[in-house]
């Protein structure tokens, strides 16, 4: 088949990848002049499964004022009159029950797993590299209270066999060595030693570039402006380019997915939650982490990607906004000073923001639409770098009449009928 992808993030290159190893002829279209530069540009960079969990959860709503008031707080809202982010908030709200929550993580382990069995099967394959690492994620705890609140987490972690190991100081410092500079800034960790981490963008760059050369055609620089319809099928694309048309269209969006979709009667309840980082070079390599620390007190991540350190963080909920707020990057360079003072010179870090596309309830939208050709990939959240490999593979599956490796029925948009 004819396989037109919208959108070269993370989410659409990974896709159109197993589409064309599928035998499908591919083309990627995109308004930007390459792959990932907008999500998918300055992520955290974790490839996390064992900590795919919703947002919404019980004792959130409670937590998220707490958050609000802190001086270093890592959520954010800017009211504004806008009826899609008063219902996302209000739907986000009725899945922070412990019921809901135990469904909506089931729903999200089971692609987190098998999309990094299949990174790693696909890094096997081709020999891409993307200063990864596979030396696991450190859940850092600066309070007793905060390390007594992991037992919860420890059970759903039993409950899907993900392997963990509980730490106190001297174990935090034994996996980072270099928080042995400020130990006692700490009480202990959570470490879930299956946890990767790597450079999305470089990552996404080079699987183009790969699939480029299996015949892949990206339309760089093309406007997306609206998707048209005939007798129940996506009939074509329109675009800066012209109208192009396909056998099976793929949407992967990421926040914008539901703008385009709308005008096709087509509702999907993903918002752009705002998420920050910098990059910082590193100054001292012995006082750098050497893989990620998730600072719990701030929901900030440090993460290690070559001579770079990645520090992200923060949820702002201010819709399509993408204005580079001061406060927030203080936030982030307040939390790697005091964890790695002296790792790198954040004098010299690089500062950028990115929409990421979310779901009220937590999994990401995945599978077919009441058009028998148009297909989602959307709605990732945080996780999209998490997901991507796992995503892109059970879409193709999907797409080509296979049955994927994995039950995704729940994980398609007529959960929210």
């Amino acid at each position: 088949m004819r396989i037109l992808v919208l959108g070269s993030g993370v989410i659409g290159v990974t896709a159109a990848h197993y589409l064309a190893e599928a035998g499908h002829e591919v083309t990627v279209v995109d308004r930007q002049s390459g792959p990932a530069l907008e999500t998918s540009f300055g992520n955290a960079g974790e490839v996390s499964p064992g900590y795919s969990s919703p947002w919404a959860g019980p004792g959130v709503p409670i937590k998220a004022i707490k958050w609000l008031l802190m001086h270093f707080g890592p959520l954010v809202i800017r009211p504004k009159v806008d009826p899609a982010m008063i219902s996302w908030v209000l739907k986000m709200l009725r899945n922070c029950t412990e019921a809901r929550y135990a469904v909506n993580k089931a729903r999200m382990v089971p692609i987190a797993e098998y999309s990094r069995d299949c990174l790693k099967a696909l890094r096997a394959e081709i020999g891409i590299q993307y200063d990864d690492r596979a030396q696991g994620t450190l859940q850092l705890f600066r309070t007793q209270k905060q390390l007594d609140g992991t037992a919860g987490d420890i059970e759903v972690l039993k409950q899907f066999g993900v392997p963990y190991e509980v730490l106190d100081p001297a174990g935090c410092i034994g996996a980072e060595p270099a928080l042995g500079n400020v130990k006692g800034k700490f009480v202990g960790g959570l470490r879930l030693p299956g946890d990767e981490t790597g450079d999305c963008k470089m990552f996404t760059e080079r699987l183009a570039e790969h699939a480029a050369k299996r015949g892949v055609r990206f339309r760089f620089n093309t406007t997306i402006k609206g998707i048209a319809t005939e007798g129940g099928r996506i009939a074509g694309v329109d675009t800066s380019e012209g109208l192009l048309t396909a056998d099976a269209y793929v949407c992967a969006l990421g926040s914008y997915s539901p703008i385009m979709l709308k005008p096709l009667g087509l509702s999907i309840p993903v918002f752009p939650i705002k998420g920050y980082s910098i990059t910082v070079p590193i100054s001292d390599a012995a006082g750098a982490p050497e893989s990620t620390v998730m600072d719990e007190t701030y929901k900030v991540a440090i993460t290690r990607l070559g001579d770079r350190i990645r520090v992200g963080g923060t949820a702002e909920i201010s819709g399509y906004d993408l204005a580079l707020r001061p406060a927030r990057r203080a936030t982030l360079e307040h939390s790697v000073t005091d964890l790695f003072p002296r790792g790198g010179d954040v004098s010299k870090a690089s500062f950028w923001c990115g929409l990421r596309p979310m779901t009220p309830d937590g999994p990401p939208i995945i599978g077919k639409t009441r058009f028998d050709n148009l297909f989602l990939s959307t709605g990732h959240g945080t996780l999209g770098w998490t997901m991507a490999c796992g995503s892109g593979r059970v879409l193709a599956d999907v797409i080509s009449g296979k049955k994927p490796d994995i039950d995704v029925s729940e994980l398609n948009m007529s959960r929210y009928a």
